[in-house]
């Protein structure tokens, strides 16, 4: 619910300040909180493309950086439970919902799977245990 510029801020200078901070400091390995479809902001909703964009930025310049990285694209966030099952791709056509919970839950996992470097991936609630589905991506 901020505007552009807070969005601008914090998603997209905060991000890539935070990944310049990280290679100056000799970090290897870097995970990214993005967005569904921030790959392509313009074909999101209008009220959201600002913050896609924002998104898209800060994942593109992870990309250039030459860290291990990996970019995690969960639908929208909520407050119920986690159930331990999502639904993981590098790209997913639905876009739905994911409790917070989960989205900690894969970027815990993704420290250990090594098939996750150098990707971005999608992730929703789903059936799957979320070890299972980052060993199929």
């Amino acid at each position: 619910d901020t505007g552009p510029d807070k969005t601008v801020d914090v998603d997209q200078n905060g991000a890539i300040s935070l990944i310049d901070q990280a290679k100056a400091a000799g970090v290897q390995r870097f995970l990214i909180v993005s967005s569904m479809r921030a790959e392509d902001p313009e074909a999101g909703p209008e009220k959201m493309q600002h913050y896609l964009r924002a998104k898209k930025n800060a994942d593109d310049h992870l990309r250039q950086s030459g860290l291990d990285y990996t970019i995690v694209r969960p639908g929208s966030l909520t407050e119920d439970s986690g159930t331990g099952r999502v639904q993981a791709a590098e790209r997913l056509d639905d876009f739905g919902e994911i409790p917070r919970q989960d989205v900690a839950a894969a970027l815990l996992a993704t420290l250990d799977a090594a098939n996750t470097v150098g990707i971005a991936y999608d992730i929703l609630a789903g059936e799957t245990p979320v070890e299972q589905a980052l060993a199929e991506l």
